[in-house]
């Protein structure tokens, strides 16, 4: 078990790192991230301009030759599942490391949450899930997650994010926003991630780091790949090299855009050399987290 005294310094010091990006957070409006379709029917009423229109009682229509929709009520609370990459390759970082920002950037959301009530959950994944907390609310409840994502020690493997898609959809039987914060090197997740859209809101974070954009002109350099543990010799004064090396990239941070609105899920990319506050705040734009 972490040590007492260190894993409350840890937790203390996310908190004041994070407290004014909460404030920012879960200021606003108290409405749902859903857009204004809860899941608890409502009444019948008669279709206005600008009604969902996947709402629309085709019988009741055609009955009364008028078209009429299917109103929903919210209800009073939200619960948020964060789905969170453990992998090895989280401990790549120019100034800070990946999963050091993953946890900040998660601590904040979770005290944003928490600051308005709501109900947090946890699912810490890798090639599979490794730890998956259901959601509940209360200050203790967050820092168990907490701890349990300071607590975690990566495990030798790759990350397959289809994979853990498929496990985590059938566990949570509620309507949820879920987030998934990950550098998103994994094979394509595309499809599990238009089921998982299905039933839940979902948004995604792209965390990087600097030195996977480009690669440094320092001769021969030995890579080493955290989570298969290949190794391979790359002369990075070839300027060849380092062009095909930045492409890659570019094309790797097109395809997770493309996905993302193939799938219909927010997102935002993140580095560990950059504040993450506003592009934080233009992902949830003016739904306050923790929010109706």
């Amino acid at each position: 078990m972490t040590d007492l005294k260190t894993l409350l310094h840890s937790l203390q010091t996310i908190e004041l790192k994070t407290s004014i990006l909460v404030e920012g957070l879960a200021a606003g409006e108290h409405r749902s991230l859903f857009k204004g379709q809860g899941i608890e029917f409502s009444e019948i009423r008669e279709y206005v301009p600008g009604d969902d229109i996947r709402t629309i009682d085709w019988k009741v229509t055609a009955r009364l030759n008028r078209p009429y929709i299917k109103d929903f009520s919210e209800e009073r609370d939200q619960r948020y599942y964060f789905l969170i990459d453990g992998s090895a390759s989280g401990s790549f970082g120019s100034q800070i490391s990946k999963a050091q920002r993953i946890l900040e950037v998660t601590a904040s959301l979770m005290f944003a949450a928490q600051k308005q009530h709501e109900q947090i959950g946890l699912c810490i994944f890798t090639d599979r899930i490794e730890q998956y907390i259901p959601a509940r609310r209360g200050r203790r409840h967050l820092l168990a997650l907490l701890n349990a994502l300071i607590a975690y020690t990566p495990h030798p493997g790759g990350t397959d994010l289809a994979a853990v898609l498929k496990q985590f959809t059938p566990l949570v039987k509620r309507q949820s926003s879920v987030i998934i914060i990950s550098d998103f090197f994994t094979e394509d997740p595309a499809p599990a991630l238009s089921i998982l859209r299905l039933h839940h809101e979902v948004s995604a974070i792209r965390v990087t780091d600097p030195r996977e954009h480009e690669l440094p002109d320092c001769g021969l350099m030995m890579f080493e790949d955290e989570e298969s543990g290949e190794q391979l010799l790359v002369d990075t004064s070839d300027p060849a090299i380092r062009e095909r090396y930045r492409l890659a990239t570019v094309a790797a941070a097109r395809t997770f855009s493309d996905m993302c609105r193939r799938c219909r899920v927010a997102q935002v990319r993140l580095s560990t050399d950059e504040p993450y506050d506003i592009p934080l705040k233009r992902l949830f734009g003016g739904r306050a987290i923790g929010g109706r």
